[in-house]
């Protein structure tokens, strides 16, 4: 994937996933964006476009508040090098893409599916026949992108194939909305369920936050 194709990939990422976190507006910077999210422990995140050492040193430079993110699509160890000792990084990640299509979905036996949608989010639970919590997931689409987020199954519950049957009914939404193409942003742990649907990996994905350490220590 060239360089180009990768920053459409990122824009198209952070356009579904303000939809789908409920995150204010992207502002379009001079290496990316700036996305006001809102939370206590992330007020807001820098997402960049230009992963360069000199625009991640700069971005780095002007966000030293608690609270603020960079999201980086480089690999971590260099990443970590060019910022120093009060960003620290959360699990590593994967940008990932995939053709969206139909394609079957089969409830497990014991197990019950539930959708809806609103203000172009569709979400996906998975619960058991009396109620309790199995798996869920859901999805944001913006023209013909679709963002997969918060994709989540129970540790007693993995194993069972609900990870792939909360992708596939999210997947199925998307496709009847128009969307053609899927972009999510991966974990380690479900990089794997990921890639047996057909999902592939175009670039590493890079989350630190600013976490000075105390005065004096």
């Amino acid at each position: 994937m060239t360089s180009a194709s990768i920053t459409e990939t990122i824009r198209a990422w952070v356009d579904g996933w303000v939809v789908s976190r409920g995150a204010a507006e992207p502002v379009g910077e001079p290496w990316g964006v700036t996305v006001d999210v809102g939370l206590p422990r992330h007020t807001t995140r820098h997402v960049l476009t230009d992963n360069s050492e000199r625009s991640v040193r700069e971005v780095a430079a002007t966000a030293r508040v608690p609270g603020r993110w960079l999201k980086v699509f480089e690999e971590q160890e260099r990443v970590l090098e060019w910022l120093g000792p009060d960003w620290t990084p959360d699990e590593p990640g994967f940008l990932m893409t995939a053709a969206l299509t139909r394609t079957e979905t089969d409830v497990r036996a014991g197990h019950r599916l539930r959708t809806w949608t609103r203000d172009g989010v569709t979400r996906v639970l998975v619960t058991t026949a009396d109620g309790a919590f199995a798996a869920r997931g859901q999805i944001a689409t913006s023209g013909t992108t679709a963002v997969v987020d918060q994709i989540e199954t129970a540790a007693e519950h993995r194993r069972k194939g609900l990870g792939s049957l909360v992708m596939r009914t999210l997947q199925n939404a998307a496709v009847e909305r128009g969307a053609t193409v899927g972009v999510l942003g991966g974990t380690p742990d479900g990089r794997a369920l990921y890639t047996a649907l057909g999902w592939r990996t175009v670039a590493p994905l890079v989350s630190v936050y600013y976490d000075p350490a105390p005065a004096g220590v």
